[in-house]
């Protein structure tokens, strides 16, 4: 009685015998809609009178880090007209850490500051989004691991 049992168990799957090393789905990320944008520190165009430079106000490490982003007209001139939207994530961990797109603080000087929280050691990014009069200028991913 008990062989007929655990043959039935094992047709309906109850005892089956998996493999002890398991495969796991590999997700690629692409950044097509959102493109790696240049190192900290440097100026990057935008639109075709403008540019910005980012980065962290102090190297990144677990707990609140500030991004600043300033904006310059091409004669070197603080801009403030623009919205900036920020979301931190880790890409391998999609939606884990996410908070959705949050405006940039302007301060008083004129740059835009969002905090960012990192819990975790790992690879992370932070996607950007430029706004003017309504309509998106430049998306573009800064991609760094802590």
């Amino acid at each position: 009685m008990k062989l007929i049992l655990i043959a039935v168990a094992m047709m309906f799957g109850l005892f089956s015998v998996m493999p002890l090393t398991a495969t796991a789905a590999v997700t690629t990320v692409t950044h097509k809609d959102f493109p790696v944008l240049a190192k900290p520190g440097q100026k990057i165009p935008l639109g075709g009178d403008h540019y910005f430079i980012y980065g962290f106000s102090k190297p990144p490490k677990i707990g609140t880090a500030i991004m600043k982003v300033e904006i310059f007209t091409k004669d070197g001139t603080v801009d403030k007209s623009f919205v900036v939207k920020g979301d931190a994530d880790m890409p391998s961990m999609r939606g884990a850490h996410a908070e959705g797109d949050k405006n940039f603080s302007i301060s008083k000087k004129g740059v835009y500051l969002l905090p960012v929280r990192l819990v975790m050691p790992g690879d992370w990014e932070v996607k950007f989004t430029f706004i003017k009069n309504g309509k998106s200028v430049l998306r573009g991913v800064y991609l760094f691991d802590i």
